[in-house]
């Protein structure tokens, strides 16, 4: 959520947690660029992970929060809302740092994190941090796998290419058995297919409308147990962008249509983009009062009786 692009005092993204927290939000989840270069025009280029005839739509100084650091600050000031990353570049950080910081945002948030990671699109920022960005599958399966055994083994050792380390301790551990949840970006492929059977808890869908999901998510189901992980269904997140009408307010009831459908393709997790509430308080609590209640009537969610479908929202923050 652009939240962040026109905003003069930054503890409104704070502000915003808390509405999001106190009106039903489920998760509240941050995206990732630690640099920018110049030549965008890769964002419509699928092949490099982009979006056919899509526009970045920030530009190179478009205003992004590091992810970690934005949200140990929100756990700070929420209760309930989980927290996660949309997507996250893990491969550009050490290993064994953000294995450390997201093990702290789990203990300090009392368990609330979601670690949802992607390779991007972008080779300039990998080239900025001094990776090859041909070989950024293998940089985050790397990453992930060292995160994994750090979060898990009292005494760790590894060896790969990449890194050799032994008889090595790291605490504390996350709050969450198995350690902190990792979902998987991307499209329909057998190399995400094959990173949620290694690592991942679910899949964070990129580039599929709401007609292909059913046929995506079947192909999905089929790749990852293919490549040996389990054949039971796993949680799949969606991104909606928020419509507007001719005044440029939010029409979540027309944003938020195609939800039966999704949730009937296997869809579990909704995130919307690009809403731009009011920036105050009261505006933003009317705006996401309003947001949950509609999502919560197209998800078929019973507030009253308890009683809800499998499908949850989250909003993106600090883009």
């Amino acid at each position: 959520m652009n939240i962040t692009e026109n905003v003069n005092d930054w503890r409104f993204v704070l502000d915003f947690a808390r509405i999001c927290d106190e009106a039903g939000v489920d998760r509240i989840v941050a995206p990732d660029h630690v640099v920018f270069g110049e030549r965008l025009e890769a964002y419509s280029n699928p092949q490099m992970g982009g979006v056919a005839n899509g526009s970045q739509p920030t530009g190179s100084d478009g205003n992004y929060f590091e992810p970690m650091s934005l949200l140990a600050s929100i756990s700070a000031v929420t209760q309930n809302v989980r927290l996660g990353t949309n997507i996250l570049l893990a491969a550009l950080r050490r290993p064994i740092v953000l294995a450390k910081a997201a093990a702290t945002i789990d203990v300090i948030s009392d368990g609330r994190l979601d670690l949802g990671v992607g390779v991007g699109w972008q080779q300039e920022e990998y080239e900025a941090a001094g990776l090859n960005f041909k070989q950024r599958g293998r940089l985050l399966d790397h990453t992930l796998e060292i995160c994994q055994l750090l979060w898990s083994e009292v005494r760790a050792d590894y060896a790969s290419p990449e890194l050799k380390f032994s008889d090595i301790h790291s605490m504390p551990k996350p709050l969450q058995a198995g350690g902190v949840p990792i979902w998987c970006g991307g499209r329909a492929n057998a190399n995400v297919a094959r990173r949620i059977a290694r690592y991942g808890h679910g899949w964070i869908t990129w580039d599929i409308n709401a007609d292909a999901m059913a046929g995506s998510i079947t192909r999905m189901r089929d790749l990852v147990e293919s490549e040996g992980g389990s054949d039971q269904p796993f949680p799949v997140q969606v991104g909606l962008f928020v419509d507007n009408d001719e005044q440029g307010k939010p029409n979540f009831p027309k944003t938020l249509e195609s939800i039966p459908k999704l949730a009937d393709a296997g869809v579990t997790d909704v995130t919307l983009y690009r809403l731009r509430p009011p920036l105050n308080i009261d505006g933003t609590t009317e705006v996401i009062g309003t947001l949950v209640s509609n999502f919560r009537e197209a998800a078929g969610i019973e507030r009253a009786s308890g009683s809800k479908t499998d499908t949850s929202m989250a909003h993106t923050v600090g883009q």
